[in-house]
């Protein structure tokens, strides 16, 4: 099954929607239970990240499967500026949907503000730019 370019600008669209979430729930986040909300919404958003990735491969004509290929592939055909950062990001939030530990929370809860929303965000742009 081919994928349509308005499929990959309609997941593009789904994925900015949920950074839009996330980077809200970042800026009014005040207590433990604003930082757990976050972390499931960074869940969410990584997601359809990789899954937005996944898309535009195929669009271009390459399969990929599981979020690890995906990334990596997204860096070798230049979707990506850096696939380590995607790399980081999928490990965090194997961490957060396996266990609880209030510690390791407020680390990737910190990581979420100060790293990963501005990486999404740039490699929304670079997204955006590309198939726009």
């Amino acid at each position: 099954m081919s994928v349509t370019k308005t499929e990959v600008l309609l997941a593009l669209r789904r994925l900015r929607q949920a950074f839009e979430r996330l980077e809200e729930g970042v800026r009014q986040a005040q207590d433990p239970l604003d930082r757990d909300g976050v972390i499931q919404r960074f869940e969410f958003t990584f997601e359809l990240l990789w899954k937005t990735l996944k898309r535009i491969l195929e669009y271009y004509g390459v399969i990929c499967a599981g979020p690890r290929p995906c990334i990596k592939e997204s860096f070798r055909q230049g979707l990506l500026p850096d696939d380590e950062i995607l790399l980081d990001m999928l490990d965090d939030r194997n961490q957060t949907s396996h266990i609880y530990d209030e510690e390791l929370a407020e680390t990737i809860f910190q990581r979420i503000r100060e790293v990963y929303v501005p990486a999404i965000a740039r490699i929304l742009q670079h997204l955006e730019a590309k198939l726009q």
